[in-house]
């Protein structure tokens, strides 16, 4: 009214200060904004304030649940969170060497992953699906494995684990020589094992698929061998003598904990920041544990501090301290995986409703926050008709986990068919079982709210396949005229996530590319000499595997270079 300049801070919505949940969205200038990126302070005239309050509102039924708790210090029961513990070890004794011909062991079919049962694993967010292998089970697939003279699974790994060799261990009952094996080339096989598209790289090279046999078990087989190897000797590697010099690694994904494996196995003494207050990153606030549980992270993490790696948590590097705070410090090299984690929305409208939010703010809440254990400090929004927007891995994950939350209706929408999607065939045969719908071929355009202002409802387009796109996937495209009308009360986005922009933001001289990644040349070196990258920083977003190639590349060039200086 009297057109005086008004400066808002919004310090007090922001939830993690990382770029990572979207929890801290605001419309300003009717333009969505993330006040731990774009902020904390906003012309207060051009903040949608009702907006703002009405999302800060949403879980105030819960918070006065906790509040009557604290002070009666009573609990709601609920699941309980199985104390972390040791997987049973599975018996395991030497075997005789498999004699038969090449032929008999193609005729050998390929083994079945034991799972819980559907009926059962959805009541639990804890228990994870695929059970692991007998003994038994390990080494009669091991015997699948031709030993090729030119093994092209090798060349799919990403990390160039020597398949053929582990599992030759394996065959004659040699767990612990089997991990030696892969811990030449790998720092997280428990983890691979479990979460890693084999299906589309070192399996896909498999003689036998050439042959019309399913390939080799490899990701089962990895597993098998990280989960059930000797603790005390199998270790991650050997290391060589301390060199004195100090790397700082910033985030605990899987490209930052590779990278420090290998620079502790070099002699430096390595230090790794972490934004949050776990270890982990996207292994742990991403994956639920029906799928990854988080002893597994756990176990491969203190293999890493068994090499001397230290820790540091709740430290958010452009933020509460800089890349010059750590040149300062003594750092001789800086390592950046901070991974992809800021969540794209499709800025269509109703999208900042109540009841509308990321994929990574949900699995936050979920994975790492615990906001389903009746201890936890952290709510959850919790809806009979859940939609989950999007068809990868991520959108599996919090579509399964809406369902274990009690969802009556929990819904994949995906604007492309099921061929195209790029989810884990066993994790869409896994949602599948488990009772979760498929809408392919729908895309939303709208969402409706209730006379709260909770979302109550998507208007969806239904689309067709056209010409494939520079991915590979054919492209969608509208069917005009057609659309639907979806009731649901809980909307979880999952269209992807853009680089973390904390530390591209806060570095001078640092290059950028347009899509917030860092640049690098093919050393993982950036354009400040001793800081080098790797993982969705660079790459926008990959695999875990393919994160920790880089994040093994970068320390081996890093390496070099230092050796140099």
């Amino acid at each position: 009214k009297y057109n005086i300049p008004t400066e808002a801070s919004l310090n007090t919505i922001m939830v993690d200060g990382t770029g990572m949940c979207g929890a801290c969205r605001v419309t300003v200038g009717g333009k969505t904004k993330f006040v731990c990126v774009d902020g904390p302070e906003f012309d207060a005239h051009e903040v949608d304030f009702n907006e703002m309050l009405s999302r800060l509102g949403q879980y105030k039924s819960a918070e006065v649940v906790a509040y009557e708790q604290y002070h009666e210090h009573a609990s709601i029961e609920g699941e309980q969170i199985p104390a972390s513990s040791e997987q049973a070890p599975v018996p395991m004794h030497e075997t005789t060497p498999f004699m038969g011909t090449a032929k008999d062991r193609v005729a050998i079919p390929r083994v079945k992953m034991n799972e819980l049962e559907p009926a059962v694993r959805v009541q639990s967010l804890y228990q994870e699906v695929n059970q692991g292998l007998t003994f038994e089970q390990a080494v009669t697939e091991a015997h699948r494995c031709l030993n090729c003279q030119k093994p092209t699974c090798i060349d799919g790994c990403p990390v160039n684990i020597n398949i053929p060799g582990f599992i030759k261990q394996l065959e004659i009952g040699n767990v612990l020589g089997a991990a030696q094996v892969i811990s030449e080339s790998s720092t997280l096989p428990a983890v691979c094992g479990r979460v890693c598209p084999q299906e589309k790289q070192c399996e896909a090279q498999c003689i036998h698929l050439k042959m019309g046999h399913e390939a080799v078990a490899i990701g089962y087989l990895e597993r098998f061998v990280a989960d059930n190897a000797p603790k005390a000797e199998s270790g991650v590697g050997n290391r060589e003598s301390k060199n004195g010099k100090k790397i700082a690694v910033v985030g605990s994904g899987p490209a930052g904990l590779a990278f420090a494996g290998d620079m502790a196995k070099y002699g430096y003494d390595v230090t790794v920041f972490e934004a949050l207050h776990e270890i982990g990153g996207v292994l742990k606030y991403g994956i639920p544990e029906f799928r990854l549980p988080n002893r597994i992270v756990d176990k491969e993490v203190n293999g890493l501090r068994d090499l001397g790696v230290q820790f540091e948590t709740d430290t958010i590097v452009g933020k509460t301290i800089s890349i010059n705070d750590l040149q300062t410090a003594g750092y001789a090299g800086i390592f950046v995986g901070s991974g992809a984690g800021l969540p794209r929305f499709m800025g269509i409208p109703g999208e900042n409703l109540n009841g509308v939010m990321s994929c990574n703010e949900y699995l936050t809440r979920v994975n790492l926050m615990r906001a389903a254990s009746s201890d936890s400090d952290t709510p959850v929004l919790k809806a009979k008709n859940v939609a989950v927007i999007g068809g990868g891995n991520t959108a599996m994950d919090a579509v399964r986990t809406a369902k274990r939350l009690g969802a009556e209706r929990a819904i994949i929408v995906y604007r492309r068919s099921e061929e195209e999607m790029p989810a884990r065939v066993e994790e869409v045969r896994h949602a599948k079982e488990e009772g979760i719908e498929f809408m392919t071929l729908h895309n939303p355009i709208e969402y409706h709210a209730d006379e709260t202002g909770r979302v109550k409802e998507a208007l969806l387009q239904v689309m067709a396949l056209g010409e494939p796109d520079e991915s590979g996937r054919r492209s969608p495209i509208a069917v005009e005229g057609q659309l639907v009308t979806l009731p649901i009360d809980l909307v979880i986005v999952s269209v992807g996530v853009s680089p973390n922009p904390l530390i591209p933001s806060s570095v001078d001289g640092l290059e950028v590319s347009k899509r917030g990644t860092i640049v690098v040349n093919d050393q993982m070196q950036s354009s400040i000499p001793t800081l080098f990258a790797g993982g969705d920083i660079v790459r926008g977003g990959a695999t875990v595997i393919l994160a920790m190639a880089d994040g093994r590349k970068a320390a081996k060039e890093m390496h070099e270079y230092l050796e140099k200086q």
